[in-house]
């Protein structure tokens, strides 16, 4: 979407948390160690810094924040030749909730503000963190990297990334907004209609010669669309102000949410909206939403639902597909969808899941799915099991052709 990683950060530090980092029972220093290398983007002056702390896990389906103060100092200022800069910071709960060894990334927002963002060991934010800041491993000295000459787009991974850590993404298309509003109005249109009109606005894709392609593109497009839209929905209800004062902050927090849980409700009606116009691109036989045992729906049944229910239908001629924009452990969710197919597959657009949850799919016979624009963020032993969309359309259309051949 064009903004590079110097847009939120300016540089960073990368490092293992140790135990007399965040135990209170070990220490009560409260400073991060071995951060001398921080001084390449500190320098050697004292700073005050308001802080905000995020702590991710993949249990959790929020970021955790706080704000806590911070101070860069040389805790050897009148030594008459040695220096010792370390990061002092009030304790706060998200250092409580932290582990010994757990990643944290301390990033420089501005000239004085910080995000000291933390995740857990082996965790999927872990490995999202590290492929982000082109980091291999870190251990518990400070890895630095000046990221203000950065000019790099980030993406879509990228993009994924820094809005799973709560920063907002401000790309828009503002050339379309005249475009949206004499086609939807003051209003925002259902999903299925807004998929359709994103889909109108790009050239030159093809979902039968690159379905991978396709489908982060047009995941892409309706989102800048998307915003361009809400911005100018949201900029107009600012102006308009919340209740009979305009100062209703009831109110206000309402509109706050609702816009998040539209956010959040629309990226996955976009998801499978995309897919399913691919799919019958492809000619591949469908249903969406068919149930199967105790009333599970899993998103895509092939060839169909009423092959499913056929018990002289063979078996292993059924596939079952389940959509995840976010996998972590979400993934799950799909094992006790339609009882007679195995293995399960999933398709999600979360890049760099970690090892230890591809492991897992695969005891669990789940077949992982991830469109080819995002294969560069997962490791080469991960990416042998991995299939491509494109991968999964042959499969499916090679058993569509054996049923129809029968």
């Amino acid at each position: 979407m064009g903004a590079p990683l110097s847009k939120y950060f300016s540089g960073i530090g990368a490092k293992r948390l140790s135990a007399v980092e965040i135990k209170p029972n070990t220490s009560n220093q409260h400073e991060f160690n071995g951060t001398s290398n921080l001084k390449k983007i500190f320098g050697t002056d004292k700073i005050e810094f308001s802080g905000k702390f995020i702590y991710l896990t993949d249990e959790e389906d929020n970021v955790l924040e706080e704000e806590s103060n911070l101070t860069w100092y040389d805790a050897r200022k009148k030594h008459p030749t040695r220096t010792e800069h370390r990061l002092y910071y009030a304790h706060n709960d998200i250092i409580a909730k932290a582990s010994v060894g757990d990643l944290v990334i301390i990033g420089r927002l501005a000239q004085h503000q910080l995000a000291i963002i933390i995740a857990k060991a082996g965790s999927t934010s872990e490995k999202q963190l590290l492929w982000l800041f082109g980091l291999s491993e870190v251990e518990n000295k400070v890895i630095v990297k000046d990221l203000s000459e950065d000019k790099k787009d980030l993406g879509f991974a990228g993009n994924y990334i820094i809005s799973s850590l709560g920063f907002e993404i401000e790309a828009t298309i503002p050339d379309y907004l005249q475009l949206i509003l004499e086609r939807f109005g003051e209003n925002f249109p259902t999903t299925a209609l807004f998929s359709e009109f994103a889909r109108t606005t790009i050239k030159n894709i093809s979902p039968v010669e690159d379905p991978d392609d396709a489908l982060l593109s047009f995941i892409q497009q309706e989102e800048l669309l998307f915003r361009t839209l809400e911005r100018h929905l949201v900029q107009k209800k600012l102006k308009g102000g919340f209740g009979k004062d305009g100062l209703d902050v009831d109110e206000f927090i309402n509109f706050s949410l609702s816009i998040q849980n539209r956010r959040k409700s629309r990226a996955g009606f976009a998801f499978e909206n995309h897919l399913a116009f691919i799919f019958k691109m492809n000619k591949v036989h469908f249903t969406k939403k068919g149930k199967t045992e105790n009333n599970y729906e899993p998103d895509f049944l092939f060839p169909g639902i009423n092959y499913y229910w056929n018990e002289d239908f063979k078996t292993d001629l059924l596939t079952m597909l389940g959509l995840k924009t976010t996998a972590k452990e979400r993934w799950r969710q799909i094992l006790s969808e339609a009882n007679k197919i195995w293995p399960k597959h999933l398709i999600t657009l979360e890049p760099a899941i970690s090892k230890n949850q591809t492991d897992q799919m695969k005891v669990e016979k789940v077949q992982l799915i991830i469109p080819k624009g995002l294969m560069q963020t997962y490791s080469k032993e991960q990416q042998n099991d991995l299939i491509t969309l494109s991968d999964f359309i042959k499969h499916i259309l090679n058993k569509q052709d054996k049923h129809q051949k029968a």
